[in-house]
């Protein structure tokens, strides 16, 4: 095996971590001695051992002379765990291969660095790609301070999200359904509109058969016309209810009194500011916000261009009339300025399909990033 295919191992042990390390990344590591694996690790959870240090402990002895792989730079300063640049150089390795630098500031290369002045080989940017896309959620949250924001939506062949009447259930089959609950699992956070609960009253919990974990319920309710009776303010999960600065200041009090965060926020046009929303959101530590909003809602975020991966189920159903499209809002005034979705991926789930991409306007930010690195 050569360095790509040890470090594809590493990638593939930090993604069975997906949605349980927040608000850390997800790391995976590998020690190779000798061309025989002798220790591998992960990060599991944000305040315990990081992956360098698991994969260290296992390798023990057999460290000494070996390569570790490892997907993220080790870290070089001291946060909830020590640095694990000195661990790395405590354990006798000869050499360090990085997928990707870490941009926090407080590591920036220092990690490396560290290592390459004690005398040890340092290789980096193997796989970076793919470290970078496993970790695209992450990136955005240590780089752009606020949470990554994944819209998802479902919608017939003739681009309906529900009937004229308002019906939506169901338009995609069992199996996609059960695809969403599985993106909720690794959501910190789920987001719609008041229009939805006023329609729909749903849970918004994760309904897996091993399970999983229901992210916190972000509702946009800028009068707070929500029914203290909706399903959603239940003890499943945390929810948050995000309203106007105007809101009822009665009814915010008998809201907490049912421990329901209230977050007011000021308005942009009559409408919750999502910029200073993300913010607020990103201080509650949520950096995976799964937006699955009517199409107002939907539309707010495509206006205020902050959508960074769109994932659109297509069902092979006609339903015609007048009902509403995925995405409402402003809007586009020319074809040319539309948002154009990037590296997309294709699924099947029964008969439906799984279009996700990355909006340009995002991906060239990112790209951008790369450059500055």
């Amino acid at each position: 095996m050569n360095d790509q295919q040890f470090m594809k191992l590493a990638l593939q042990i930090a993604s069975a971590t997906n949605g349980r390390t927040w608000p850390n990344p997800m790391v995976g590591a590998v020690v190779v001695n000798n061309g025989q694996i002798v220790g591998m690790g992960a990060h599991l959870k944000a305040g315990e051992p990081h992956a360098e240090v698991h994969a260290l402990n296992m390798a023990g002895d057999k460290a000494l002379g070996a390569t570790i792989y490892v997907t993220l730079e080790p870290c070089s300063h001291y946060g909830r765990t020590p640095p694990c640049a000195d661990r790395v150089i405590q354990s006798g390795v000869s050499r360090v291969v990085i997928a990707m630098l870490d941009p926090n500031p407080l590591v920036a290369g220092q990690g490396a660095e560290r290592i390459r002045q004690a005398g040890i080989e340092v290789v980096t940017g193997v796989l970076e790609s793919e470290a970078r896309r496993m970790n695209e959620v992450w990136l955005t949250a240590i780089t752009k301070r606020r949470p990554f924001v994944w819209m998802k939506a479902a919608m017939t062949l003739d681009g309906k999200i529900a009937a004229r009447t308002g019906d939506s259930k169901w338009i995609t089959s069992e199996s996609a359904r059960q695809e969403v609950h599985r993106y909720r699992d690794q959501a910190d956070a789920i987001l719609v509109g008041i229009g939805t609960v006023l329609a729909d009253d749903p849970q918004l919990t994760t309904r897996l058969p091993e399970g999983g974990r229901s992210p916190v319920r972000v509702i946009l309710d800028t009068h707070l016309r929500i029914p203290e009776s909706a399903r959603v303010l239940g003890p499943e999960a945390p929810t948050i209810l995000v309203c106007g600065p105007n809101a009822d200041p009665a009814k915010i009090r008998s809201l907490q009194s049912q421990t329901v965060d209230v977050l007011q926020v000021g308005l942009d046009n009559g409408k919750v500011n999502l910029h200073q929303l993300l913010d607020q959101l990103y201080r509650r530590q949520i950096t995976l916000l799964l937006v699955e909003g009517g199409a107002e809602v939907h539309g707010s975020f495509l206006d205020a261009e902050l959508i960074d991966k769109v994932t659109m189920f297509v069902a092979p159903k006609l339903i015609g009339g007048t009902g509403p499209s995925p995405l409402a809002g402003n809007g586009f005034s020319r074809m040319s300025d539309a948002v154009q979705l990037q590296n997309i991926s294709v699924e099947m789930f029964d008969n439906d399909l799984a279009v996700t991409g990355y909006p340009d306007r995002q991906f060239r930010n990112m790209e951008l990033q790369d450059e500055r690195r």
